[in-house]
């Protein structure tokens, strides 16, 4: 796995950084991994909102989209909560690159039992709707976190700091949102932090839409896209009848394209590259499993 994750991380060093606006005390954009994320795990708000999704505590994984440094607090806020599981949000960091595995269900001891990871459980209390916190580990690999009174609480030691670390955040339990607010470290003289994520901008290439061209026999498209409103028609299952449908979430698969294809189901929840694949492999809608092969 480590070697995995030096060819990934040699690979990353050669492209090209996103632009940063900050200045010299910026950290750099940090988001969720777009990649790397549960099965039920829906990601929107430029990656910074995690939303775990169907009726289980599992299959919540999401991970930092860049290595955060020692003593590199992040930081997050409990969107929204169930009362029907037990246990919270997990929390830790990894040295694995999060594309270089297959995602297991849990953190703890799914991940947890494999060298380079390291989670631990946050209390019940501290992961009420509206409640936030900060995480970070220390020079001597030691995993802190704190909570909106200022506590701070030692979880666990033993981080290996000779790898750089990706956060690991497992939306678990009766934890079912969290945003990503950013992360902050602390100097002598001031305090550097995290940017604004880069804004993606996505458009139906002609190559996207030759490609949906060929998935006729699934979906009856009227109108594969219209570039100048950025939009997708297709015919409603009920009426038969066009609908039009505004592209405002990221891609449920790929999760960083906009999902601008709607579904006979109603879910608008694709871009027109992976629909390609879903409609012809799988057949259901990603979110709620109805067959769209009509």
């Amino acid at each position: 796995n480590h070697y995995v994750s030096l060819l990934l991380l040699f690979k990353s060093s050669l492209e090209p950084e996103p632009p940063h606006i900050c200045g010299p005390r910026c950290l750099g954009p940090l988001t969720f991994h777009r990649e790397a994320v549960g099965a039920l795990v829906s990601l929107s708000q430029g990656a910074r909102r995690a939303e775990r999704t169907g009726d289980t505590f599992r299959h919540g994984l999401v991970f930092s989209s860049r290595p955060v440094r020692p003593q590199e607090r992040v930081r997050l806020r409990v969107e929204r909560c169930g009362l029907n599981w037990c246990g919270a949000m997990r929390i830790g960091f990894t040295t694995v690159h999060p594309i270089a595995r297959a995602l297991p269900s849990l953190a703890i001891p799914d991940l947890t039992d494999i060298p380079g990871h390291w989670a631990t459980p946050v209390p019940e209390t501290c992961c009420l709707a509206g409640s936030e916190l900060e995480f970070w580990v220390s020079y001597g690999g030691t995993l802190y976190f704190r909570n909106a009174n200022g506590r701070q609480h030692k979880l666990l030691e033993g981080v290996d700091l000779s790898w750089p670390l990706w956060a690991v955040i497992d939306v678990y339990g009766q934890t079912c949102s969290v945003l990503l607010l950013g992360s902050e470290k602390k100097h002598f003289l001031c305090n550097r932090k995290s940017c604004p994520a880069p804004q993606r901008h996505s458009s139906c290439s002609a190559h996207q839409r030759h490609a949906l061209l060929n998935v006729d026999k699934y979906v009856n498209v009227k109108q594969i896209c219209d570039d100048s409103h950025d939009r997708c028609l297709l015919p409603c299952p009920a009426n038969k009848q066009t609908s039009n449908c505004e592209s405002v979430e990221d891609c449920a698969v790929c999760m960083s394209q906009e999902a601008c294809i709607s579904l006979q189901c109603g879910h608008q929840c694709l871009c027109l590259q992976c629909a390609t694949r879903v409609i012809q492999e799988f057949g259901t809608c990603p979110l709620c499993r109805q067959n769209i092969k009509n």
